[in-house]
């Protein structure tokens, strides 16, 4: 084996070495070096002998070959997660759920954002598979087909074969969301409705037609706008309340599609001299961590963001170690979290 080389060599990366010469460096034999260091229980190997080994790994810089290990074992311990983009409240929360349970379950991650793109799904899903990742998590991610290996949607909606979906039970959001602003007194509510590549887009605006309906809420289409942007900072919802405003639209409350369009929706209602909730309430969906620190603070439909990522977690590893069997849909509950962005309509 290559020693390193003395002078300004020896400040170089030396070359990875191999379990063989690992072995050879310390005169055993490579079965007793590969028990050691990959832990493996009931063997009788001294402590002094254990040590030793570990030493001249950390000194060697060895690193097993976790690829030719995963080949040969067929379990690479790798998932692979879909998601829009990166840096929204909404995604990051549920990734961190994701990744939380994925670290105490022994299992590393790849993360790729596509922006919607199909053709970046596509392409993406074929890259984990052909890099050995066993599972899938997909998140607000558009799926139509199903792929050789498990995989988990997080508010997918679609029903592909194979695919599991956590979803939230946006019937139950509607009721939540117009049932507090009507028992407040309001009648003309302004909505957002969710891009159309959006994932949640549909089913939420679903529930609210149909719990509107209940209620005796009627929904004009002149107070219905489109969100079409692919952009998840407030500048979302604030142009689009702007183009109300300047019609001459009046509302005394808004549903926002999140809480980042909600909070830009106030941001507009300020910047027209309105006050938010004594001139119009708004009302946000997902509850992200700014929500509650926003002036005034932000009423919103809180989803368990990080407990989707748990529960996607959970049941992808069941599915891969077949501890779990495949299911169809799993449905979240959403709270009401009311706050100040939401009062009575005046009169």
């Amino acid at each position: 084996m290559k020693e390193p080389r003395s002078g300004k060599d020896s400040k170089q990366p030396r070359e990875p070495v191999s379990l063989k010469q690992l072995a050879a460096h310390l005169g055993l034999d490579p079965a007793t070096v590969s028990v050691v260091l990959n832990d493996v229980p009931g063997r009788s190997i001294p402590q002094k002998t254990r040590d030793r080994i570990k030493a001249a790994a950390r000194e060697l810089s060895y690193h097993p070959n976790l690829l030719a290990r995963s080949l040969r074992s067929r379990q690479s311990k790798t998932v692979g997660i879909l998601v829009p983009e990166l840096g929204d409240g909404y995604h990051t929360q549920v990734m961190s759920g994701i990744g939380d349970y994925l670290i105490n379950a022994g299992y590393f991650y790849f993360t790729a954002h596509h922006r919607h793109k199909p053709e970046l799904i596509e392409e993406y899903t074929r890259m984990f598979i052909a890099r050995g990742a066993q599972g899938i998590i997909a998140v607000d991610t558009l799926l139509d087909h199903p792929i050789s290996i498990p995989l988990v949607a997080v508010a997918g909606h679609r029903r592909v074969q194979e695919v599991t979906n956590v979803v939230l039970d946006h019937h139950r959001a509607a009721e939540l969301t117009l049932s507090h602003l009507h028992s407040l007194g309001h009648r003309k509510i302004a909505f957002m409705r969710g891009q159309p590549f959006s994932s949640d887009s549909d089913a939420r605006w679903k529930g609210l037609v149909s719990m509107a309906g209940k209620l005796g809420i009627a929904i004009h289409p002149e107070l219905v706008v489109t969100l079409t942007r692919d952009i998840s900072s407030p500048e979302l919802g604030y142009p689009v309340v702007q183009q109300l405003l300047a019609a001459g639209r009046v509302f005394t409350a808004l549903v926002a599609f999140n809480d980042v369009s909600a909070i830009g929706a106030i941001r507009a209602l300020q910047d027209a001299n309105l006050r938010v909730p004594a001139d119009v309430s708004v009302i946000g969906f997902d509850d992200i961590k700014v929500s509650e620190f926003t002036l005034p603070r932000l009423t919103t439909i809180h989803q368990p963001l990080e407990e989707f990522g748990r529960i996607a977690g959970e049941h992808l590893v069941g599915r891969i170690q077949g501890a779990a069997g495949f299911r169809e849909h799993i449905a979240v509950q959403p709270t009401l979290i009311a706050r100040e962005s939401t009062g009575p309509v005046r009169h």
